[in-house]
């Protein structure tokens, strides 16, 4: 369960960095304000750029931690600039490398509840399940739409940069 979840999260969230980086380099070419990404949305009814990566980091921490049968630890959700995502994105892998592997690994059977907002009860869940049908679609959801914001801004990001190779 380890190997299945914390390499696939590290990886994008490494992938992530880079494209923060592109991302504040396009908006220093064309002397605008980088912190002017944050608030991208493809459409109206949809969170922002910076809410994509807050979740997106949420989920990466939160899976492994329930997986690890603990409590997720709680950010502040006060990211206002590029750099602040950076942090909340390096304290996410951080995390994730604290977590001891045989804490997660055996977690296919656990039962996993996922709170929800009211009046929606809590959703609970096998371990597996929670991991193939839950948390992996939601952080790549979330990490791909942060991606296509990007990528609609004019970022110049590739499919490479999506694969984190090259």
């Amino acid at each position: 369960m380890h190997q299945a979840s914390v390499p696939l999260f590290r990886r994008q969230l490494g992938a992530l960095l880079a494209w923060l980086d592109k991302a504040e380099a396009h908006a220093t070419a064309r002397k605008f304000d980088p912190n002017n990404y944050l608030q991208l949305r493809l459409a109206p009814d949809m969170l922002p750029f910076v809410s994509q990566i807050r979740i997106a980091s949420d989920a990466a921490k939160g899976c492994v931690a329930r997986l690890a049968g603990v409590e997720p630890p709680k950010f502040e959700d006060n990211e206002a600039t590029l750099a602040e995502l950076r942090e909340r994105v390096r304290k996410t892998l951080a995390y994730l490398d604290s977590v001891p592997a045989d804490a997660v690994d055996g977690s296919e059977g656990r039962d996993i509840v996922i709170p929800m907002r009211p009046p929606r009860e809590p959703v609970q869940m096998k371990g597996l399940f929670f991991l193939q049908h839950w948390a992996l679609p939601n952080f790549y959801f979330h990490v791909t739409t942060a991606y296509a914001l990007l990528r609609h801004a004019g970022v110049e990001l590739g499919k490479g940069d999506f694969l984190a190779v090259g």
